[in-house]
């Protein structure tokens, strides 16, 4: 044999040899991902989850997401971290958790603005039952309809009463164009047949102008209301609720007070990208329910005015399905008019 006739016999062993461990690579790394994409639900987390918010901090999608977060690393000694990605109205938020890998670990907490979006904007990037999988409502929480003191209203019955006596004479002021509080407030107007002005502010901006008497009524959340009632700075008539609430169990609902069939609840709740595994979708579900049930949680979310909620995907899915609803309605029947994402700043602190 020649002296270098050995090379092409070597080169020959040497691939067989280097495609025998791509092969194995190959095989192992397939098996990785198998073994990866079939992890079991009861391992899930397994590193931090990240909860995106639509709003900015101290607003209550903020607060319910610190409060349900710090509970969940207690309970999987997995971190939370809130990320807040205020902008547009929520759907900044709302876009970012959609483009995110659909594993889990990118959630949406989102505030009930999440079902109004669709019926006031025309060009979504998104569609909301479509693309987002519920996952459990978080808190909810009625609004409260309250009124400057120097309004000759003790009652609901008194202020539709007032307004009907005096048309476009009252103005109310709301959380901006397209917000919760500006369909909740056209949804009474609608239903007691009264003309009230709309003075639209950024997030809680108009309480300030309310309290110095420049608007007369608002429908708010406790938080932003309570204490200046407390202070007999302004006079709460109703919660928007169907029952009676915790934070304020004095005060009748505005369907018992006068206006039969109203009914607006502000709701938080967690969402997943829609292609997300089943199995996380409900193994994250019951994570938030046990942390719903624990008494230190639930005394928080009280002390907020808030009330725990809790439930399975699918009730979830069915209150979002009767907003989206109803707050398309409200938006025919009011005349609200489609706008441009961009004109959704203006409460982009409200959530």
């Amino acid at each position: 044999m020649h002296k270098f006739d050995w090379i092409p016999a070597f080169a020959g062993m040497t691939q067989v040899v280097w495609f025998t461990r791509m092969l194995v690579c190959g095989t192992m790394a397939g098996v990785a991902g198998i073994t990866a994409a079939a992890q079991p639900a009861d391992e899930f987390p397994a590193r931090p989850l990240r909860f995106v918010v639509g709003f900015t901090p101290g607003g209550g999608s903020d607060l319910v997401a610190r409060l349900l977060g710090q509970k969940l690393t207690d309970n999987t000694g997995q971190p939370v971290v809130v990320d807040n990605r205020p902008g547009a109205g929520g759907n900044l938020a709302n876009e970012i958790v959609v483009k995110a890998a659909p594993d889990g670990y990118s959630v949406l907490i989102a505030s009930s603005s999440f079902t109004i979006q669709p019926a006031i904007y025309n060009n979504l990037s998104y569609k909301p039952q479509a693309d987002f999988a519920p996952v459990s409502l978080a808190s909810s929480s009625p609004y409260l309809l309250v009124v400057h003191p120097s309004v000759q209203a003790q009652t609901v019955k008194e202020l539709i009463a007032l307004a009907k006596a005096q048309p476009g004479k009252l103005n109310y002021a709301s959380a901006g164009a397209g917000s919760a509080l500006h369909l909740a407030s056209e949804l009474f107007k609608s239903m007691a047949g009264v003309d009230i002005v709309h003075v639209p502010y950024k997030g809680a901006n108009g309480i300030p102008d309310l309290i110095a008497g420049a608007v007369q009524v608002t429908i708010a959340g406790p938080p932003q209301t309570m204490v200046h009632v407390r202070a007999g700075r302004l006079r709460a008539l109703a919660v928007t609720s169907s029952k009676r609430a915790a934070v304020a169990p004095q005060l009748p609902t505005i369907a018992e007070a006068g206006l039969p069939g109203y009914e607006v609840d502000s709701w938080y709740g967690a969402l997943l990208p829609a292609a997300t595994p089943r199995a996380r979708v409900e193994k994250l579900a019951t994570e938030i329910n046990r942390a719903l049930a624990t008494a230190d949680l639930r005394e928080k979310i009280l002390a907020q005015g808030l009330e725990p909620r809790g439930g399975s995907p699918a009730e979830f899915a069915a209150v979002i399905r009767t907003d989206i609803a109803k707050w398309t309605k409200v938006v025919q029947d009011a005349g609200i008019k489609a706008e441009d994402r961009k004109s959704t700043r203006l409460n982009s602190s409200h959530g």
